[in-house]
Protein backbone atom coordinates (compact mmCIF):
# COMPACT_ATOMS: atom_id res chain seq x y z
CA UNK A 1 0.00 0.00 0.00
CA UNK A 2 1.26 3.08 -0.48
CA UNK A 3 1.41 6.54 1.42
CA UNK A 4 -0.82 8.13 -0.88
CA UNK A 5 -3.50 5.42 -0.73
CA UNK A 6 -3.05 5.27 3.15
CA UNK A 7 -3.39 8.57 3.66
CA UNK A 8 -6.41 8.14 1.39
CA UNK A 9 -8.27 5.79 4.06
CA UNK A 10 -7.13 7.83 6.78
CA UNK A 11 -10.50 9.66 8.26
CA UNK A 12 -10.60 12.99 10.06
CA UNK A 13 -12.82 15.30 12.43
CA UNK A 14 -12.52 19.12 12.51
CA UNK A 15 -13.55 20.69 15.31
CA UNK A 16 -13.56 24.40 14.07
CA UNK A 17 -16.38 26.76 14.72
CA UNK A 18 -15.24 29.31 11.95
CA UNK A 19 -16.54 28.48 8.79
CA UNK A 20 -13.89 30.32 6.81
CA UNK A 21 -11.16 28.24 8.75
CA UNK A 22 -13.19 25.32 8.00
CA UNK A 23 -12.65 26.21 4.23
CA UNK A 24 -9.25 26.68 4.20
CA UNK A 25 -8.07 23.23 6.59
CA UNK A 26 -10.40 21.47 4.62
CA UNK A 27 -9.12 22.10 1.17
CA UNK A 28 -5.55 22.01 2.60
CA UNK A 29 -6.75 18.41 3.86
CA UNK A 30 -8.17 17.17 0.19
CA UNK A 31 -5.33 18.77 -1.33
CA UNK A 32 -2.93 16.35 1.26
CA UNK A 33 -5.22 13.29 -0.23
CA UNK A 34 -7.40 13.11 2.87
CA UNK A 35 -11.33 12.06 1.47
CA UNK A 36 -13.22 11.57 4.84
CA UNK A 37 -13.61 14.71 6.82
CA UNK A 38 -16.51 14.73 9.44
CA UNK A 39 -16.72 18.24 11.10
CA UNK A 40 -17.59 19.46 14.84
CA UNK A 41 -18.18 22.92 16.07
CA UNK A 42 -17.52 22.46 19.66
CA UNK A 43 -16.33 20.19 22.31
CA UNK A 44 -19.62 18.59 23.12
CA UNK A 45 -20.36 18.16 19.33
CA UNK A 46 -16.28 16.50 19.32
CA UNK A 47 -17.46 13.73 22.08
CA UNK A 48 -21.03 12.78 20.63
CA UNK A 49 -19.30 11.99 17.33
CA UNK A 50 -15.99 10.72 18.89
CA UNK A 51 -18.66 8.11 20.50
CA UNK A 52 -20.33 7.27 17.43
CA UNK A 53 -17.39 7.31 14.81
CA UNK A 54 -14.03 7.35 16.18
CA UNK A 55 -11.34 9.15 13.27
CA UNK A 56 -7.88 8.05 13.02
CA UNK A 57 -7.30 11.96 14.08
CA UNK A 58 -8.92 14.79 15.47
CA UNK A 59 -7.74 18.64 14.49
CA UNK A 60 -8.97 21.47 17.14
CA UNK A 61 -8.40 24.75 16.93
CA UNK A 62 -7.92 26.21 20.31
CA UNK A 63 -10.81 28.24 20.99
CA UNK A 64 -14.34 26.85 21.04
CA UNK A 65 -17.73 28.35 21.92
CA UNK A 66 -17.87 25.95 24.89
CA UNK A 67 -14.12 25.28 26.00
CA UNK A 68 -10.94 25.39 24.84
CA UNK A 69 -8.81 22.27 23.08
CA UNK A 70 -7.06 21.57 26.70
CA UNK A 71 -10.68 20.92 28.04
CA UNK A 72 -11.41 19.05 25.07
CA UNK A 73 -7.86 16.89 25.38
CA UNK A 74 -8.63 16.09 28.71
CA UNK A 75 -12.03 15.18 28.21
CA UNK A 76 -10.94 12.65 25.28
CA UNK A 77 -8.48 11.22 26.97
CA UNK A 78 -10.57 10.68 30.42
CA UNK A 79 -12.60 7.95 28.52
CA UNK A 80 -11.09 5.01 28.42
CA UNK A 81 -13.21 4.44 25.02
CA UNK A 82 -11.57 7.30 23.62
CA UNK A 83 -7.89 7.89 25.62
CA UNK A 84 -5.46 6.96 22.72
CA UNK A 85 -7.22 8.71 19.92
CA UNK A 86 -4.50 11.08 17.14
CA UNK A 87 -5.14 14.79 18.50
CA UNK A 88 -3.72 17.92 16.78
CA UNK A 89 -4.08 21.73 16.96
CA UNK A 90 -4.05 24.33 14.30
CA UNK A 91 -4.60 27.85 16.23
CA UNK A 92 -3.04 31.18 16.09
CA UNK A 93 -2.36 30.71 20.09
CA UNK A 94 1.11 32.01 20.59
CA UNK A 95 1.75 31.69 24.19
CA UNK A 96 3.97 28.91 25.10
CA UNK A 97 2.05 28.53 28.78
CA UNK A 98 -1.16 28.12 26.89
CA UNK A 99 0.06 25.32 24.81
CA UNK A 100 2.18 23.47 27.32
CA UNK A 101 -0.95 21.29 28.64
CA UNK A 102 -1.61 20.40 25.25
CA UNK A 103 2.14 19.52 24.73
CA UNK A 104 2.15 17.65 27.91
CA UNK A 105 -0.64 15.66 26.65
CA UNK A 106 1.32 13.81 23.68
CA UNK A 107 -1.00 15.52 20.90
CA UNK A 108 0.75 14.76 17.31
CA UNK A 109 1.28 18.30 16.22
CA UNK A 110 0.61 21.82 17.12
CA UNK A 111 0.40 23.96 14.01
CA UNK A 112 -0.18 28.24 13.53
CA UNK A 113 -2.14 29.99 11.68
CA UNK A 114 -1.83 30.35 8.83
CA UNK A 115 -0.12 26.65 8.28
CA UNK A 116 2.72 25.48 6.00
CA UNK A 117 0.67 22.54 3.59
CA UNK A 118 4.34 20.42 4.14
CA UNK A 119 3.69 20.76 8.15
CA UNK A 120 0.17 19.12 7.88
CA UNK A 121 1.33 16.67 5.64
CA UNK A 122 4.43 15.49 8.63
CA UNK A 123 1.58 15.56 11.27
CA UNK A 124 -0.88 13.49 8.91
CA UNK A 125 2.08 10.69 7.87
CA UNK A 126 2.64 11.11 12.04
CA UNK A 127 -0.92 9.84 12.35
CA UNK A 128 -0.04 7.10 9.81
CA UNK A 129 3.27 5.88 11.66
CA UNK A 130 0.87 5.48 14.71
CA UNK A 131 -1.78 3.10 12.89
CA UNK A 132 0.54 1.11 11.13
CA UNK A 133 2.80 -0.58 12.89
CA UNK A 134 6.37 -0.93 11.61
CA UNK A 135 9.42 -2.57 13.24
CA UNK A 136 12.51 0.08 14.25
CA UNK A 137 15.55 -1.16 11.95
CA UNK A 138 18.35 -2.44 14.53
CA UNK A 139 21.92 -3.45 13.73
CA UNK A 140 22.61 -5.03 17.34
CA UNK A 141 18.63 -5.34 19.24
CA UNK A 142 15.59 -7.27 18.64
CA UNK A 143 12.98 -4.45 19.21
CA UNK A 144 10.74 -7.16 21.01
CA UNK A 145 13.29 -7.46 23.53
CA UNK A 146 14.27 -4.20 23.76
CA UNK A 147 14.00 -3.17 27.63
CA UNK A 148 13.17 1.11 27.65
CA UNK A 149 12.57 2.47 31.11
CA UNK A 150 10.39 5.68 30.21
CA UNK A 151 10.59 8.50 32.88
CA UNK A 152 7.84 11.64 32.46
CA UNK A 153 5.74 12.88 34.78
CA UNK A 154 2.92 13.14 32.68
CA UNK A 155 0.85 10.24 32.66
CA UNK A 156 -0.52 10.74 29.17
CA UNK A 157 3.22 11.62 27.86
CA UNK A 158 3.96 8.89 29.29
CA UNK A 159 0.88 6.88 27.18
CA UNK A 160 2.17 8.83 24.16
CA UNK A 161 5.62 7.73 24.27
CA UNK A 162 4.65 3.87 24.88
CA UNK A 163 1.97 4.16 22.16
CA UNK A 164 4.98 5.54 19.92
CA UNK A 165 7.20 3.21 20.70
CA UNK A 166 4.78 -0.08 20.91
CA UNK A 167 4.25 1.04 16.73
CA UNK A 168 7.90 0.56 16.54
CA UNK A 169 7.46 -2.84 18.24
CA UNK A 170 9.00 -1.63 21.05
CA UNK A 171 7.11 -3.98 23.91
CA UNK A 172 9.05 -4.17 26.92
CA UNK A 173 8.68 -0.85 28.39
CA UNK A 174 8.94 0.14 32.39
CA UNK A 175 7.65 3.87 33.30
CA UNK A 176 8.95 6.18 36.35
CA UNK A 177 7.23 9.29 37.44
CA UNK A 178 10.50 11.19 38.08
CA UNK A 179 13.99 11.14 38.12
CA UNK A 180 14.32 9.61 41.67
CA UNK A 181 11.82 7.00 40.41
CA UNK A 182 14.19 5.88 37.38
CA UNK A 183 17.22 5.81 39.73
CA UNK A 184 15.29 3.07 41.73
CA UNK A 185 13.98 0.92 38.89
CA UNK A 186 17.46 0.76 37.63
CA UNK A 187 19.00 -0.29 40.56
CA UNK A 188 16.38 -3.30 40.39
CA UNK A 189 16.58 -3.85 36.55
CA UNK A 190 18.66 -3.44 33.38
CA UNK A 191 17.73 -1.10 30.36
CA UNK A 192 18.81 -0.82 26.97
CA UNK A 193 17.34 2.69 27.08
CA UNK A 194 16.14 5.47 28.65
CA UNK A 195 13.68 8.14 27.65
CA UNK A 196 12.95 11.06 29.90
CA UNK A 197 10.98 14.15 30.23
CA UNK A 198 13.12 17.36 30.99
CA UNK A 199 11.02 19.17 33.39
CA UNK A 200 10.19 16.33 36.37
CA UNK A 201 9.53 17.06 40.41
CA UNK A 202 11.99 15.60 43.10
CA UNK A 203 14.67 14.62 40.19
CA UNK A 204 14.53 16.35 36.76
CA UNK A 205 15.56 14.93 33.48
CA UNK A 206 19.22 16.80 33.91
CA UNK A 207 20.02 15.19 37.40
CA UNK A 208 18.83 11.80 36.31
CA UNK A 209 21.64 12.06 33.29
CA UNK A 210 24.01 12.88 35.48
CA UNK A 211 23.19 10.10 37.87
CA UNK A 212 23.48 7.55 35.28
CA UNK A 213 26.91 8.80 33.74
CA UNK A 214 28.51 8.98 37.40
CA UNK A 215 26.97 5.56 37.68
CA UNK A 216 29.43 2.67 36.05
CA UNK A 217 26.78 0.43 36.33
CA UNK A 218 24.46 2.57 34.18
CA UNK A 219 26.98 4.73 32.27
CA UNK A 220 26.74 2.77 28.98
CA UNK A 221 22.47 3.27 28.76
CA UNK A 222 21.55 5.46 25.73
CA UNK A 223 19.64 8.30 26.82
CA UNK A 224 16.62 10.05 24.68
CA UNK A 225 15.31 13.30 26.62
CA UNK A 226 11.78 14.84 25.39
CA UNK A 227 11.18 18.04 25.94
CA UNK A 228 8.50 21.21 25.37
CA UNK A 229 11.63 23.35 25.78
CA UNK A 230 13.68 21.23 23.10
CA UNK A 231 15.24 24.79 21.62
CA UNK A 232 16.38 26.14 25.17
CA UNK A 233 20.47 26.62 25.27
CA UNK A 234 19.92 24.65 28.80
CA UNK A 235 19.24 21.11 26.90
CA UNK A 236 21.98 21.62 24.44
CA UNK A 237 24.24 22.09 27.22
CA UNK A 238 22.72 18.76 28.91
CA UNK A 239 23.30 17.10 25.07
CA UNK A 240 26.88 18.31 26.05
CA UNK A 241 27.40 16.33 29.45
CA UNK A 242 25.86 12.92 28.27
CA UNK A 243 21.90 12.90 26.31
CA UNK A 244 22.60 10.84 23.67
CA UNK A 245 19.47 13.16 21.51
CA UNK A 246 16.53 15.39 21.92
CA UNK A 247 12.85 15.58 20.57
CA UNK A 248 11.05 18.03 21.07
CA UNK A 249 7.29 17.95 22.34
CA UNK A 250 5.04 17.03 20.40
CA UNK A 251 7.37 14.57 18.76
CA UNK A 252 6.88 12.93 15.29
CA UNK A 253 7.06 9.22 15.36
CA UNK A 254 9.32 9.11 12.13
CA UNK A 255 11.77 11.79 14.14
CA UNK A 256 11.98 9.12 17.28
CA UNK A 257 12.21 6.02 15.21
CA UNK A 258 15.44 7.93 13.42
CA UNK A 259 16.98 9.22 16.75
CA UNK A 260 16.51 5.54 17.81
CA UNK A 261 18.30 4.07 14.65
CA UNK A 262 21.11 6.29 15.62
CA UNK A 263 21.46 6.07 19.41
CA UNK A 264 21.08 2.52 19.21
CA UNK A 265 23.02 1.47 16.66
Amino acid sequence: MDSYTAIGDLSFLLVEPSDTQKKIITKALKDAGIKQIEYANNIQETIESLSSFPPDLVISSMYLPDGSANELIDRIQANKATENQCFMLISSERNRDNLEHLRQSGVLAILPKPFNPKDLLRAIHATLDLIVEEEINLEIFDPRTLRVLVTDDSRMARKHISKTLNSMGIEDIQFAENGKEAIELLAQSEFDLIVTDYNMPEMDGRELTESVRQDPELAHIPILMVSSNSEDSQLSNIAQEGVDAICGKPFEPSVVRKLLAQILN
